[in-house]
């Protein structure tokens, strides 16, 4: 069995995507563990409803043992899914998964993203800047931020009417598919190996 470990700092309606594209088998794989760096992240409770093992490791406490922790409980995990994910991973953690953690951003990487560049604030950025169109990033996460190789990218058209909240809902919508798209190219073993080399 392809086992994913999810990480989820919110809602959690990406995990919850996951979740039903697994119940459905379209995502032929189990969710090991579900771990949040928040204690407030609904993402828990969608976790526990469907009877998925769940740890809350607070980055307030951890700091900067946080990847260390997280490190300790996926060892047994194929594949890392940083879904609203809001804490930087790093250390020993990017090494021994190396091409094997992946994030979504909701935004076409290069633009409006790093370091600071994190849900309604990249759609304001967007918006604020006048682009025509806008999406995610489906990255490897790597030592950097959002600096990892590009896997998948989806597009939207970015209306003189939208603003930074409709743009997300229609970005959101994206993410779900991006992110079952590119854990199934993963689980098939169709990540290209010279996309990895990057």
């Amino acid at each position: 069995m392809y086992n994913l470990a999810i990480l989820v700092s919110g809602n959690g309606t990406n995990l919850q995507y996951i979740i039903d594209k697994i119940d459905t088998g379209d995502i032929k794989a189990k969710i090991e563990i579900v771990i949040s760096d928040k204690s407030s992240a609904y993402a828990i409770e969608r976790a526990k409803k469907n009877g998925i093992k769940t740890l809350i490791l607070d980055k307030k406490n951890l700091k900067n043992n946080l990847s260390d922790e997280i490190l300790k409980n996926v060892k047994n995990c194929n594949l890392i899914v940083l879904a609203g994910f809001l804490s930087i991973l790093k250390g020993e953690i990017v090494e021994l998964f190396k091409n094997r953690i992946i994030n979504i951003h909701p935004s076409l990487i290069p633009s409006f993203c790093g370091k600071g560049m994190y849900g309604i604030k990249v759609h304001e950025a967007a918006i604020n800047r006048g682009v025509k169109v806008s999406g995610c990033t489906v990255h490897i996460v790597d030592k950097g931020t959002d600096t990892g190789t590009i896997l998948k990218q989806k597009i939207v058209t970015v209306n003189k009417n939208d603003t930074p909240e409709s743009l997300a809902e229609k970005i959101h919508i994206l993410e779900h598919k991006a992110l079952e798209e590119v854990i199934n190219e993963y689980i098939s073993g169709k990540i290209d190996p010279e996309i990895l080399k990057r």
